[in-house]
């Protein structure tokens, strides 16, 4: 489709003989701001490196605006800015001196750099500190410099790895408003963090990879339609909850599932409108909630469903 800007075809990445990237592809649209998830030693970090164009794949293509992407293609990777986990920045020379050299990176150069450097310390809120030194910044702010100067060439696609790790919600507000202008001037974001919400609030379309594969490639709702439960109750009951009763419980219309002991329970739901159900059967039986609680499912009960409990190294 016309819109198409990213266009990830079946993507293999070998070291040695294990592949950690086994036939990965999905898409990015114009404007559109994917969610790229994966537990520790999923293959994430491999696929955002070849996204990128630093590593090339053993298999496979990565197309920019129908351009390939990779080590040897700079046309593409002009288009492409990337925000890596690790901080790229000089902390001896002022802010405004490493955005004039990575903008000098790009060809920008005299006015074209000025007002680029200008125009980016403005939108991640640095202008006042222009001629301060990013060895006197909190993590929050050279994380901010460090995607000012990701976004100096203007790329049509901005790929973040981790850009929150490490800062305070301050900072952490303060990029999700940089990146909320970006969406709006139909900047392309690819976004990888461990922080689940991060995703939630910013990601239209959400791609989960795990083993070096691709388990989802679906926008928020259709992930949450995979769960059994889409929404929780937590009660805590007055008297505690006979064993008949839990089962009786569990046996209701629309309950995925029970679980608790004495007078504290969590239910399962189908969907969330079916709480008052719930608690109106348990008033009926004498059993009187003194507290309750709903939830809806998170985007983190999708992501253990599909890659499971167990620690990762």
């Amino acid at each position: 489709m016309q819109d198409v800007l990213l266009d990830v075809r079946k993507l293999v990445k070998c070291y040695g003989k294990r592949r950690a990237v086994d036939d990965v592809s999905f898409q990015v649209r114009r404007g559109q701001t994917v969610g790229l998830l994966g537990p520790n030693g999923a293959g994430k970090s491999t696929t955002v490196g070849m996204l990128a164009g630093i590593l090339d794949a053993d298999a496979g293509a990565v197309l920019l605006a129908g351009q390939p992407v990779g080590t040897r293609h700079h046309d593409a990777r002009r288009h492409i800015g990337l925000v890596p986990q690790d901080l790229a920045l000089y902390d001896d020379l002022p802010a405004i001196d490493n955005l004039k050299l990575f903008g000098a990176l790009y060809g920008l150069k005299n006015a074209a750099l000025a007002a680029r450097c200008a125009a980016v310390l403005e939108l991640v809120g640095l202008a006042d500190r222009a001629r301060d030194r990013p060895a006197s910044f909190s993590g929050g702010m050279k994380r901010r410099l460090n995607i000012a100067a990701a976004l100096l060439h203007e790329p049509a696609l901005l790929i973040l790895d981790e850009p929150t790790v490490g800062v305070d919600p301050q900072s952490r507000n303060a990029i999700f408003d940089t990146l909320a202008a970006l969406q709006r001037a139909g900047t392309a974001l690819v976004y990888t963090s461990h922080y689940m919400e991060e995703v939630e609030r910013l990601a239209d379309h959400i791609v989960i990879v795990d083993h070096g594969r691709v388990l989802a490639d679906e926008s928020p709702a259709a992930l949450y339609a995979r769960l059994p439960a889409r929404a929780a109750l937590h009660v805590e009951l007055a008297a505690p909850l006979a064993g008949e009763l839990a089962g009786g419980l569990a046996r209701l219309p629309g309950v995925a599932g029970v679980l608790g002991e004495g007078t504290t329970w969590d239910v399962r739901l189908e969907d969330g409108a079916q709480a008052i159900a719930v608690l109106d059967w348990l008033r009926d039986r004498g059993q009187l909630p003194v507290h309750f609680a709903t939830a809806r499912a998170r985007l983190e009960d999708v992501f253990l469903d599909l890659t499971g409990r167990s620690l990762r190294d």
